[in-house]
Formats: C-alpha cells, structure tokens, sequence
C-alpha cells in the first residue's frame, strides 16, 4: 500500500483540525508533514474563503510539481467554481465541509496514481504489532517477524520499540542498544541515512533495531509530531519497517496505527483477551484505520481451546488470520537466550512465523510495486503561496 505524505493550505485552524481527522483516518496510510524538503502526495487548498487566491496557489502547485493530487475545498459546489478549480489543476473538488466517504474515494484515487508513477525503488510496508492485553505476547511476535522478514526477504528491515520505559527488544534479540528511539525524536533535523546508522543496531539476522526509551514518561504527547515525522523517514530508508506498539493506547501508538500498512492485534484465547480485543477493533475502527489494515493473530492457540475459534470470531465481528500453538518452553528458552526461535532450530513456533511471514511477504508484493519518488518542495515555499 502506497503511504502518501499530506499538506494543509489555509490558515483554519478548525479546517487544519477537520481535514487533518479525515486524512489520518482514511485507508490509505496519511502523514501530515509540517517540516520543509519534503514534496507532498496530497496538497489540500482551502478556497472557501478567497477563490481567487486559492486558485492562484492551485495554479503555482500545479506548475512547480505535475505529481501531488490537489483536493480543493469550496464553499459551495458551484459549477463555475468547480471548473474553475479543475482548469487551475486541481484533482478533486469538495463541497464545505468533505464527507468521510468522498475523502476516502479521492485517497485511494490518489494512491492508485501514485502506485503507476515512476519509481526510483520499491515501496516501504509498516507492520505493527499491537496486544490485546499486556502478556499476550505481542513483543514475541514483532521480534520474530522481523527477523523472518529481514531473513526472507532480504530487504532492508527494521524493528521500532515503541514502548517507553519497558521495552524488550533489545533483550529478547540478545543486542546492546547505545541509542534508543529518543535519539531520533530529539535530533528530527539530523535525520538521514547516515544518521540512522549510528542510531540502529544490526542483528546477525540482517534486521536493525531502533531500541526503545529508557525513560517512562517518553515518547509521550508532546512527541507526537515528532515520532510521526521519524515514521515518515523510516519508510524511505527501509523497504519494511516492523513496529512493536505494546498493550497501550496511548497517542503514541495511535500515531504507529495510523502509519501502519498492516495492523496485527495480538490476542490471546482467554475471556479478558477478547473483552479488550473487541474494544479495540471498535476503537481503531473510529480512527479509521481499520478494514483491509488489520489482522488478528491468536497466541497461544491450543485445543481444547478455553473458548471455541468460532465464538472468538462472532465475539470480535472479524476473522482470525494466523494461529501460534502454545509452546512456553521453547519461546522461554529462546528468550532467555536472545536467539529468536527462526535461528534457533526447527519448532512448531518457527514454522508458524515462516508461514506467516511469507503470507505478508507475498501480500506486499502483490500490491502495487511502483511508488512515486516525489520533487522537494519546501513547505516553506506553501506558506509564501498563501
């Protein structure tokens, strides 16, 4: 899937607001970006309250990059001012305020645009793991997976350790971490390729690790902005980027969900583990970023089942894509040992990470495999359109 990057042309800050919701929500993954050098996939252009300003900073858009769909708000759907819009380039046209529906239309028009552009390298893919419950086992699936991907795919990989204070990464791979996710945070204007690889350590599996803070209250709200922009450069610097969300919904992970190519909710088959299961998939299918995005792992997936595989699906309302058997002893000793079970020899656990990994290899590859490398256009240079 085709994540695209999103500018704001007004000075609204309740458009910004609404806008901003419909985007993040929509079902293509959207990164609002606020920084400059980056050439955006959407630009939205407020024109309710001065046409033919906002025409005028259609018509710039539209002369400086010919590749970012250009949604044009009015304050009414007038023939004249529609024509008017579409002749100074605009892609799309909405009427105050946008309907959910006719947003998600025009970004999945948007990414299928970009997907036939020319490409200078293959997509990036967002994986997030997130638990149900705490102890479902979420961190044991988003380490194995990215070792499986970065071992079958050959790609280059990462794994992010979104939780603060008590990430196990670093611990479940046997890895010393010298810098952490906050290192990131705290140096946004340094970030580039060769930033990145003093921040990240290299497993001997080839995938590279972005370890998680020390401290408790950190990435918090006030890191928002922050973490969605190091997202944003994750993606151009690798092919797969596996993020391990933990158990919390807080603003952090939301802003992982909202990035994520594929949401994987981990969930355990216990009465607890559905309650919040249920809840969750509710929840993210408020924010919008549900559907096609997420998938329910079931850990710990042995018969006699305490609760039946049918029941669990009636109860959460979506099916169960992948079952891990229960097995404490080998992932116990794997973790203790800080060798993933796909280099620690041949297990039931091994084989059922390989057989998942490969469905979501061969998922991403049968998408769209051309992505759209766009122009740098400050945002400086949008705000001295406006």
């Amino acid at each position: 899937m085709a994540r695209l990057a999103g500018v704001l042309v007004t000075e609204d800050e309740s458009f910004k607001a609404h806008l901003a919701a419909l985007l993040k929500a929509g079902p293509v993954p959207v990164l609002l970006d606020d920084r400059t050098g980056r050439g955006p996939d959407v630009v939205v252009v407020d024109g309710r309250h001065d046409l033919a300003r906002a025409v005028a900073v259609v018509e710039q858009l539209r002369t400086t990059d010919a590749t970012s769909a250009i949604f044009f708000v009015a304050e009414s759907s007038s023939p004249d001012v529609i024509l008017t819009s579409m002749r100074a380039g605009a892609n799309e046209f909405f009427a105050w305020p946008p309907s959910r529906e006719a947003i998600d239309e025009a970004l999945r028009r948007a990414s299928a645009r970009r997907a036939l552009a020319p490409s200078s390298g293959p997509p990036s893919n967002t994986i997030v793991f997130f638990g149900a419950k705490g102890g479902a086992g979420t961190t044991t699936m988003a380490v194995n997976c990215g070792v499986e991907v970065a071992r079958l795919s050959k790609r280059p990989t990462v794994l992010v350790d979104l939780k603060p204070g008590l990430g196990e990464v670093s611990v479940f791979l046997g890895v010393r971490s010298r810098y952490s996710l906050l290192d990131a945070l705290d140096n946004l204007h340094r970030l580039d390729g060769e930033f990145f690889k003093e921040l990240v350590t290299k497993h001997k599996s080839g995938l590279e690790i972005l370890a998680g803070s020390d401290l408790f209250d950190r990435p918090g709200p006030s890191d928002n902005a922050a973490l969605e922009e190091v997202f944003r450069l994750l993606g151009k610097q690798y092919e797969q980027v596996i993020v391990d969300a933990g158990s919390q919904l807080n603003t952090c992970a939301v802003t992982a969900l909202y990035s994520a190519d594929t949401i994987c909710l981990v969930v355990t088959p216990d009465v607890p583990s559905v309650r919040n299961a249920q809840r969750l998939l509710d929840r993210i299918g408020q924010l919008g970023a549900c559907g096609d995005r997420v998938r329910v792992l079931l850990n710990r997936a042995a018969e006699p089942y305490p609760i039946p595989l049918a029941q669990i699906e009636a109860a959460l309302g979506h099916p169960i894509d992948h079952r891990f058997p229960s097995d404490y002893k080998t992932v116990s000793a794997a973790l203790n040992s800080g060798v993933p079970l796909a280099l620690s020899g041949t297990s039931e656990m091994a084989t059922q990470f390989d057989r998942f990994t490969r469905r979501v290899l061969n998922a991403v590859d049968e998408a769209p495999a051309a992505t759209a490398r766009r122009s740098t256009l400050g945002l400086q240079r949008f705000a001295s359109l406006w």
